[in-house]
């Protein structure tokens, strides 16, 4: 298990939260908990291969008045990890469920990207009672046959892994690849590079991409078919999506069934942004998710 965090040279400006672990029978999971206790709970959940450092400007921005948590999946961020470990959809959605037990969060509004909005709606249909409000980013919910051709050649045995684990091919190429408007700082490729720093510390990396469930054989594809069929009871909540028109994964097809899904949600499209949205377009899309989430008020739970 690799469980000494990452250095946060070059980056500690960007991200100078401190640090909480929840600790899951042996294995500890990193987050970050700003603002007020008191305050409305936000819950940031990421995809691959990032972690909570995408989050950095949203949390100053929303954490004045709301309490931001944001977390890192098993094997990504400061969170451990093992390298003997069942890295599936299933169990992440587990570990956030025990999170937002441990920390009795109620009211949450979820903010997901990538795969961290799967996992986190999958959290909402174990908990919906705790849910309030949906803010998804370039991600899906639901089954689909769409996996672009640069995702599937990560996919083939041996060669996979040896371009994600061995040279860290899937995070560098998305430094370039999942932004459109111009590149990234040197500071949010340092952070965002930071954790991955060797075979070990790719291991969930590699596994998220194993882990796509495209046909009823693959083990994920019964709890993705689960969430998916428990989307519906979110129908009344209030619900942002939040889309880079120029994502070649999460395309605006994704966005599309979301609208079909939810015809009451909001939209907010930023045409010249990409995959990483909240990179290419950071102050959009903290001033969107702010006034998305003055103007709607929280149930009572």
């Amino acid at each position: 298990m690799t469980s000494s965090l990452p250095s946060r040279d070059g980056f500690a400006d960007e991200y100078p939260f401190e640090s909480h672990w929840l600790d899951l029978d042996g294995v500890r999971m990193h987050f970050v908990d700003e603002g007020p206790r008191d305050g409305e709970p936000v819950l940031c959940v990421h995809g691959n291969p990032t972690w909570s450092f995408i989050w950095r400007r949203l949390i100053r921005e929303l954490s004045p008045h709301r309490r931001i948590i944001a977390v890192d999946h098993i094997g990504c961020g400061f969170s451990d990890k093992p390298q003997d470990y069942s890295y599936r959809l299933e169990q992440h959605v587990t570990n956030l469920r025990r999170l937002i037990e441990s920390l009795d969060l109620r009211n949450i509004t979820l903010v997901g990207h990538d795969w961290g909005g799967c996992i986190g709606m999958g959290a909402a249909t174990e908990l919906p009672d705790r849910f309030n409000r949906f803010v998804l980013m370039n991600t899906g919910a639901f089954r689909s046959k769409q996996i672009p051709l640069r995702v599937a050649v990560c996919r083939i045995p041996v060669l996979g892994p040896l371009a994600l684990r061995g040279f860290n091919a899937f995070s560098r190429a998305a430094l370039t690849m999942a932004v459109a408007r111009k590149p990234l700082s040197a500071a949010a490729q340092r952070g965002l590079l930071a954790p991955y720093d060797s075979w070990c510390s790719r291991v969930a990396v590699s596994s998220f991409v194993q882990d796509i469930p495209l046909r009823p054989s693959h083990p994920s594809y019964r709890k993705l078919t689960a969430i998916e069929e428990g989307l519906a009871q979110f129908g009344d909540r209030p619900m942002l999506l939040v889309w880079g028109a120029k994502d070649w994964c999460f395309t605006l097809d994704f966005h599309c069934e979301f609208q079909r899904r939810f015809p009451q949600a909001e939209s907010h499209i930023i045409s010249d942004a990409g995959h990483y949205v909240f990179e290419d377009a950071p102050d959009e899309v903290a001033s969107t998710v702010r006034d998305f989430l003055d103007r709607t008020s929280a149930r009572p739970g």
